[in-house]
């Protein structure tokens, strides 16, 4: 067979194969360096060790720290007077509002006053006859003690004088005392208050026939401002707690008396706080409690008598004591522990003494020293022997907002993060 004819390829084409062929090179090159890289070769660009864990801290600054208990309570008058009708008749008029504050000595009822008025003025006449009979009986004592003495009288007659004189006296002594004595009874017509304060609803209307026979029920008056709470504590807690006190270990709370403060039944803080009066002297034997009684001021009228709240009482004070959170402590058998974290992101176990919860709090007594961080949350984060990263523990519930600390972050951004904290 003939050879086959030679035809000369176009420089045009030869460029474009020369380009072709170059660009499957680079494809093929490139495919290969991305499988390297996915089989374990050289790690990407921008890799490298992961950032310590962040863990949310709070530092230990000891401080004077009052030991408050949370106590059942009800409300009681300051004072409470009963209006009663201590005279005997119709009651024509009442002169009060109900429900509003009265003063002490504020008319509140009158009562027909006319057989009042008419005794008084018999017991006056009956005083006046008197005091004229007492005139008469001094002048002739008078005149008949010179007569005496010149024996122109016997002594028997002038001491019959003199007898009738001191009889004289006597009787206006006695109407003075029947005059006082229909002037209060024309006073208990007008029926005032004894003590200032709130006055109930009425209990007996105009026309009534009161103080027949008893003293009638008229109307209850209260003084609100300032107002007892009488709660009731376990009598062991009290004795726990003066036991703390004399060994040193507390301090009594406040030198006029413990702050009291007192929770409504909607679970609001009541506005102004109590001092504690005193405590009773006796136990309840069917309960085991103690009573005590605060004194709280009431200038707005909220709390009213009978009313249940709930009272936390500021009994003692621990110095150098510290707060933490409760979550930041690890109950056992073995005791209670903490986590710090020192000054290289070491994390280490710490045992405590704890005192009494005040809330979501614990009172620690003993184990930590000031500056120590400790830490609160991102326990789940802790690995052996690995560093961590104290940040400011925000308290979600107190601030309103969630927690950050907890949020994770893509591995790319994560040393961005833990640089701009």
């Amino acid at each position: 067979m003939p050879a086959a004819a030679h035809h000369p390829i176009p420089s045009s084409v030869l460029r474009g194969l020369s380009v072709a062929s170059l660009a499957a090179v680079l494809l093929l090159a490139g495919c290969g360096e991305g499988s390297k890289g996915q089989q374990g070769g050289a790690p990407a660009a921008g890799g490298g060790a992961p950032p310590p864990a962040q863990v949310g801290v709070v530092t230990v600054e000891p401080s004077a720290v009052g030991l408050a208990n949370e106590l059942p309570g009800r409300v009681e008058a300051l004072r409470v007077a009963q209006v009663r009708a201590r005279a005997a008749g119709i009651l024509q008029k009442r002169l009060f509002q109900e429900g509003s504050d009265v003063k002490a000595g504020q008319l509140l009822f009158a009562i027909d006053p006319s057989p009042y008025q008419a005794a008084l003025q018999s017991a006056q006449a009956t005083l006046a006859r008197a005091q004229a009979n007492l005139a008469q009986y001094n002048a002739l004592v008078e005149r008949n003690r010179p007569l005496v003495e010149a024996n122109a009288i016997s002594k028997q007659e002038f001491l019959n004088t003199v007898t009738s004189q001191k009889q004289a006296e006597a009787d206006v002594a006695a109407g003075k005392a029947a005059v006082q004595t229909a002037q209060i009874n024309l006073g208990y017509a007008r029926v005032t208050a004894p003590i200032s304060g709130r006055i109930g609803r009425a209990l007996v209307t105009e026309g009534a026939l009161v103080g027949q026979g008893e003293a009638t029920p008229l109307a209850v008056i209260q003084q609100i401002n300032p107002i007892y709470v009488n709660v009731t504590q376990p009598a062991s807690e009290v004795l726990r707690l003066r036991k703390a006190v004399a060994a040193g270990q507390y301090k009594r709370a406040g030198g006029q008396g413990a702050s009291v403060k007192v929770m409504l039944d909607d679970g609001t803080v009541y506005p102004h706080a109590g001092r504690l009066l005193f405590s009773d002297l006796t136990v309840d034997p069917a309960s085991g409690q103690i009573t005590l009684r605060a004194e709280v001021p009431n200038p707005e009228g909220l709390l009213l008598p009978g009313m249940y709240v709930r009272a936390q009482l500021e009994q003692a004070k621990v110095e150098g004591a510290i707060l933490l959170p409760q979550q930041a402590v690890t109950r056992g058998a073995q005791g209670d522990t903490v986590m710090v974290v020192d000054a290289q992101g070491k994390v280490a176990p710490r045992p405590v003494k704890l005192g009494p919860a005040q809330g979501n709090r614990w009172v620690v007594l003993d184990g930590l020293k000031s500056g120590e961080k400790v830490i609160v949350d991102g326990f789940q984060k802790l690995k052996p022997n690995a560093p961590v990263q104290p940040v400011p523990w925000q308290d979600a519930a107190a601030s309103g907002a969630p927690a950050a600390q907890g949020a994770s972050a893509p591995a790319g951004g994560a040393s961005a993060a833990g640089a701009a904290r």
